[in-house]
């Protein structure tokens, strides 16, 4: 055997669950496709990052309309999370039970937020996350006290603050997986969209992972792309992976295996796993693998006081919830609004190439952005395909409707709150961010893949520990129900790997 576990993928999932398990003493591999993001003079540079590209994905995808597109994945240690903006919220308490939306229905969760409580505060203390539980009236109950204050406002962030109270929001601290002092200690800017290469951002790398590695029973390989997953002749094991590294097919062998690639990459994974056990991919016998690919529709704002210059280095620490649960309009719920980045020229340039830079410094000086998100409903026709060992997204975004809604809701408050000019630009239907949902968790075998504890339904030494399994999109950042789950799971993973000693 080459490990007792073995871990697909070195994001939030993949670390969380080494990092939950390494004092076990269980021999653990980590396989990475990526390598480690080195400290480099363009990590801080907003010009190379977004107008020259220097870190920008490069795989293709293609669209179910057959057009070709650039997928949003970065294969770096740490994952996705190496550029997130650092936002960890919990799931609300409503995001686990049914409900009806705009536009469809919410199919709510086979557990309770009280189930998954405890590990979420657990989640909040890996990831040393900051925050308060105080000011936003949807946030539901914590067992467990932030173990850091929230991040700050700088000032113009405070009469901002200040301005949508007097508006009638209740504007609240977004909680954040950043130390802002050693972040600012290696450069000025803010961190939304900008690479990790040091310790400010405690993301799956600089948190978990690091934590993970320090115990000798766990081991990283980067470089390493799995290419498929072999099981036993009944089906019901997982007995190796087939790895590509160093220009080389390996086969490694382990006792229990964790796939946390992330929705889209652990979906085809499994997919490419076909076998004469699995025909339609492994652990698919309910249909369900690559069925049900989520995104949050989002857009970017822009809001412009010719009055107020934003003279904010990181502006990224206000969010409220205000027609999260219940729009007074249609009762409906409609989402979630948090601060962006700060919106520099050559970032706004980058998204307006035919603004001149000039005028893009200009608007940069008096912009405020914002991210507004809302859920996307689940749906099997929505969904990852490999065809000819080609990834297909078949993205059927829904409940518009709601999103519009927000944006309209958003501007309104935007507007009482004193910023006459108000930008909006929707993202479009190939952006991949906050993916989830193509290997849902749930009780039946026959409509899910996974069961509550991430165990594959039909293969006993199995585990996907990503968003692949999240039922539905909420419509806050994933990545902390993410690590919960996956703390959850742990247990189960750590039962399995003793009884099989």
């Amino acid at each position: 055997m080459d490990a007792d576990l073995i871990i697909i993928g070195s994001g939030i999932g993949g670390a969380t669950l080494a990092a939950a398990l390494a004092p076990s003493g269980q021999k653990i591999l980590i396989l990475e496709k990526g390598e480690r993001l080195l400290p480099a003079p363009e990590a801080r540079d907003d010009v190379a990052i977004f107008r020259r590209g220097h870190y920008a994905p490069t795989e293709t995808w293609m669209g179910s309309d057959g057009t070709p597109f650039v997928a949003g994945n970065y294969y770096v240690v740490g994952g996705n999370s190496k550029f997130f903006g650092a936002v960890m919220y919990r799931y609300r308490e409503t995001d686990f039970q049914p409900r009806a939306h705009l536009q469809g229905a919410s199919p709510g969760w086979p557990m309770s937020y009280a189930e998954l409580e405890p590990w979420y505060g657990r989640a909040e203390a890996l990831y040393k996350v900051r925050g308060t539980a105080g000011e936003d009236p949807t946030e539901p109950p914590h067992s467990t006290a932030y173990g850091f204050p929230p991040v700050p406002d700088e000032p113009v962030m405070q009469k901002v603050r200040a301005r949508l109270a007097k508006a009638g929001a209740h504007p609240s601290s977004l909680p954040l997986a950043i130390d802002i002092d050693s972040w600012l200690a290696e450069g000025k800017t803010g961190w939304d969209a900008f690479p990790n290469t040091g310790k400010g951002k405690i993301d799956a790398e600089s948190g978990p992972l690091t934590e993970a590695l320090a115990h000798p029973n766990v081991r990283l390989r980067t470089g390493a792309e799995v290419l498929r997953l072999e099981t036993d002749a009944s089906g019901h094991r997982v007995v190796a992976a087939i790895v590509r590294a160093g220009g080389r097919e390996e086969r490694l062998t382990a006792r229990a295996f964790a796939v946390a690639a992330g929705a889209i990459q652990s979906a085809a994974l499994l997919l490419r796993s076909a076998n004469a056990a699995h025909p339609a991919g492994l652990a698919n016998g309910s249909d369900q693998v690559g069925r049900n690919f989520m995104n949050h529709n989002s857009s970017a704002m822009l809001t412009i006081d010719p009055r107020l210059r934003n003279t904010s280095v990181y502006q990224k620490t206000i969010s409220f919830n205000d027609f999260y649960d219940a729009d007074p309009e249609t009762g409906r719920p409609l989402g979630n609004v948090q601060g962006l980045g700060r919106i520099t020229a050559p970032i706004l340039k980058a998204n307006m190439p035919l603004l001149p830079m000039p005028l893009a410094r200009l608007v940069a000086g008096y912009a405020f952005g914002w991210f507004l998100q809302s859920e996307d409903l689940p749906n099997p026709e929505s969904r990852v395909m490999v065809q000819d060992g080609q990834i297909v997204m078949h993205w059927q975004r829904s409940n518009m409707a709601a999103h519009q809604a927000l944006i309209a809701r958003t501007k309104a408050v935007m507007k009482r709150a004193g910023f006459p000019i108000v930008l909006v630009h929707t993202f479009g239907r190939k952006t991949t961010s906050h993916q989830c949902g193509t290997a849902r968790l749930g009780d039946d075998p026959a409509r899910s893949v996974v069961n509550p504890e991430l165990r594959a339904h039909q293969i006993r030494n199995m585990w996907i520990a990503d968003a692949s399994v999240l039922p539905t999109s909420a419509a806050v950042n994933p990545a902390l129900t993410v690590a919960a789950l996956v703390l959850r799971a742990a247990e189960s993973v750590k039962r399995f790997l003793k009884d099989a000693a």
